[in-house]
C-alpha cells in the first residue's frame, strides 16, 4: 500500500524470512490454540495484508477470511516473486489453511513505487502475458486468487510510468485476468462459489478520474478501499490519516473514509463489493502549529511512520504524548505540546466504530494494512468481534 519507506525495508528482511519459516510455522500452531475464537461470518470478509518483508511471528488465521500476501512484482511483463525467500514465506502463509480450512490466500501484485503496470496493460499481447503468468503463480503456490495494487493508473505520483491510456487499459487488464482465472477455475473444477478470486486496491478522488470504476465490478470479486493515508508526508497540513468522517477543523477539500465510500457507491459499485480499509499504523508530524492540539495544522517536518504496537507501547500516554478523541471524525490522535508533535492513527475504538459502520452499511467487510503492525492481535481481535 502507500508506504513510502516499505520498499527499503524489504531486502533487509529477505534472509531472515528464509531462515525463520520453520520456527514461524511452529509458533503458528501454539498461537492458534492460545487465541482460538469464533470464526468470522461468511458474509463479512476480514482481509489481512501480510508483507513479505515483515511476516509476523503469529498470524491469527482463525479470525481471518482472506490473506493478501504482499507483494509480487512485474518483471519483464510477468508476475513473479522477488526471490526464493519470498516464495518460502508464501508457502508458510498457505500452510495456515491447516488452522482455518476456509481461509483464502491471494497474492497481491504491485504496491507503492511498483513499476510495470502501464506496460503490462498496454496491448492485448502484454495483457495476456501478464494474466497467464499470474495463473502460473497461482498454480505453483496453490493459492486462491490475485489482488492488484496499482498505485496508480494514469498517475506518476509514486515515480512509476503512466499513460492517459491506463484508464481504459486497466479495465482491459482486469477483463483479461478475469477470463484467465475463470478458465483455470473451470479446468480445476472450482465452481462459482469457489472460483479463483480477483480483487483490487482502490483509492478515492483522482483515482476515479484515471479509472473506469463503473465498469470494473463485473470483473472483480471485491475492492479493497485504501481508506487511509489521507494525510501523509505529501500533504501540507496534519489531519486524520484514517478518519471516518470530516473533522470540524478540516478544510472542505480534506479526505475522509465515508466520503470515499460514497464516491465508490455513486459509481455503481455494489456495497457488498466494497471492503473498508483500516490502518494498523500511524503517521507523525513535528514542528506543528499548536492550534487545536495540532489537528489540521501546518507542520515543519514529517516525523515518520509508527506501528500500532509501537504507539501502544511507547507513545500513548507516554513521553509527553496525550491521546485525544475527535468526536466529529470518530478518530483518535496524539499531541505532544512540548515537542509540537502530532500523530494520527487508528486504535481499538476507531476500528470498532468502522467495523460497525461497514456492517450497518452492508459493506463487504474490513481490510487492514498490515499484520505485523498489530500488537498481539489486539486490533484484529476488535474487527473479529465487531464483525460477527
Amino acid at each position: 500500500m502507500n508506504h513510502l519507506n516499505d520498499w527499503q525495508r524489504r531486502l533487509s528482511h529477505v534472509a531472515w524470512a528464509l531462515l525463520c519459516v520453520s520456527c514461524w510455522q511452529v509458533a503458528q500452531l501454539g498461537a492458534a490454540r492460545a487465541n482460538s475464537v469464533a470464526p468470522p461470518t461468511a458474509d463479512f470478509r476480514i482481509v489481512a495484508y501480510v508483507a513479505s518483508w515483515s511476516v509476523p511471528t503469529a498470524i491469527h488465521a482463525e479470525r481471518l477470511t482472506h490473506i493478501n500476501f504482499a507483494f509480487a512484482q512485474i518483471l519483464n511483463g510477468r508476475v513473479a516473486l522477488e526471490n526464493e525467500a519470498v516464495g518460502a514465506s508464501l508457502k508458510a502463509i498457505r500452510a495456515l489453511k491447516t488452522q482455518n480450512p476456509t481461509l483464502k490466500v491471494l497474492v497481491s501484485v504491485g504496491g507503492w513505487t511498483a513499476e510495470g503496470f502501464s506496460d503490462a496493460a498496454l496491448t492485448d499481447a502484454s495483457r495476456t502475458t501478464f494474466a497467464r503468468s499470474a495463473v502460473e503463480l497461482l498454480r505453483e503456490y496453490a493459492i486462491d486468487g490475485i489482488d492488484l495494487d496499482w498505485e496508480y493508473p494514469g498517475q506518476g505520483v509514486a515515480g512509476i510510468k503512466s499513460r492517459p491510456a491506463d484508464k481504459q487499459n486497466f479495465t482491459l487488464l482486469l477483463k483479461t485476468l478475469r477470463q484467465q482465472l475463470d478458465a483455470e477455475s473451470a479446468a480445476r473444477g472450482r465452481t462459482a462459489g469457489d472460483r479463483y478470486l480477483l480483487t483490487i486496491a482502490s483509492a478515492d478522488r483522482e483515482y476515479f478520474d484515471h479509472t473506469e470504476m463503473d465498469k470494473l465490478p463485473v470483473y472483480v470479486d471485491w475492492i479493497n478501499m485504501m481508506s487511509y493515508d489521507f494525510f501523509n508526508s505529501l500533504t501540507s497540513t496534519t489531519g486524520h490519516h484514517a478518519g471516518l468522517y470530516r473533522s470540524e477543523s478540516a478544510a472542505p477539500k480534506d479526505r475522509y473514509a465515508n466520503a470515499a465510500v460514497q464516491q465508490h457507491l455513486a459509481a455503481g459499485i455494489p456495497a457488498d463489493k466494497l471492503v473498508l480499509g483500516v490502518a494498523f499504523y500511524g503517521r507523525g508530524f513535528t514542528g506543528v502549529t499548536p492550534l487545536h492540539n495540532g489537528l489540521n495544522q501546518p507542520y515543519e517536518r514529517y516525523e515518520g511512520d509508527h506501528t500500532y504496537a509501537e504507539l501502544a507501547e511507547q507513545f500513548i500516554g507516554k513521553q509527553g504524548f496525550v491521546r485525544y478523541w475527535d468526536e466529529r471524525a470518530q478518530a483518535p490522535y496524539l499531541w505532544n505540546s512540548a515537542t509540537r508533535t502530532f500523530i494520527t492513527y487508528d486504535d481499538p475504538q476507531s476500528i470498532e466504530i468502522k467495523t460497525r459502520y461497514a456492517k450497518k452499511n452492508h459493506l463487504g467487510g474490513i481490510m487492514f494494512w498490515e499484520s505485523s503492525e498489530d500488537r498481539d492481535g489486539e486490533l484484529l481481535g476488535v474487527i473479529a468481534r465487531s464483525g460477527r
